[in-house]
């Protein structure tokens, strides 16, 4: 099996996984919080409680709600650079590519649509552990937007196999008012 296919089952063989998150912004910003995974296509970046930003997947789009302004922003899941990590129906062999480690314990995949360079570019650390679904853990990914910024994701304490409720891709929408209609 090539390293591409080991890296595909190892992605496909989590079922659900949490785990902490830092992620840094192409400033060098960071920030916090815990991803939760559930397969197919569900996840969820619940920030640390100083960042007013939530990102959930319900599994068909992409929504990133940002509670300071009252904001909410939805895409296709399929058109993130997230989807070749939650979109079920895309096939990461075929818009993956293995770049060399030099490392036979580290697999690197960049994954890309080539018809579609507007949806980014992302590309998927796995690190070689016997404990990890498919025998290898993703570790970290770095997302690249259609404007070049770059988003760095690490992952650090997984942790597989959880009862994940589906409520836990769910979100309060700030759009809508608390006031009683008169």
């Amino acid at each position: 099996m090539s390293e591409l296919d080991q890296a595909v089952s190892a992605l496909r063989a989590i079922s659900t996984m949490q785990a902490d998150f830092t992620q840094t912004d192409r400033n060098g910003q960071m920030v916090t919080g815990v991803v939760t995974l559930k397969r197919p296509g569900k996840i969820r970046f619940q920030y640390s409680k100083d960042v007013p930003i939530l990102v959930v997947s319900n599994g068909k789009s992409l929504t990133m709600i940002d509670y300071e302004v009252n904001q909410v922003q939805r895409w296709p899941i399929r058109n993130s650079p997230l989807g070749a990590l939650l979109d079920p129906d895309r096939d990461i062999s075929k818009y993956g590519k293995l770049v060399p480690t030099g490392n036979s314990n580290v697999i690197s995949i960049e994954v890309r649509d080539p018809k579609r360079p507007e949806y980014g570019v992302i590309t998927m650390i796995f690190i070689r552990d016997a404990s990890a679904p498919g025998g290898w853990q993703l570790t970290n990914w770095v997302a690249l937007d259609s404007q070049n910024n770059r988003t760095t994701v690490r992952l650090s304490n997984q942790r597989y196999g959880l009862a994940i409720s589906d409520n836990t891709f769910t979100y309060r929408d700030p759009r809508k008012s608390s006031r009683r209609p008169r």
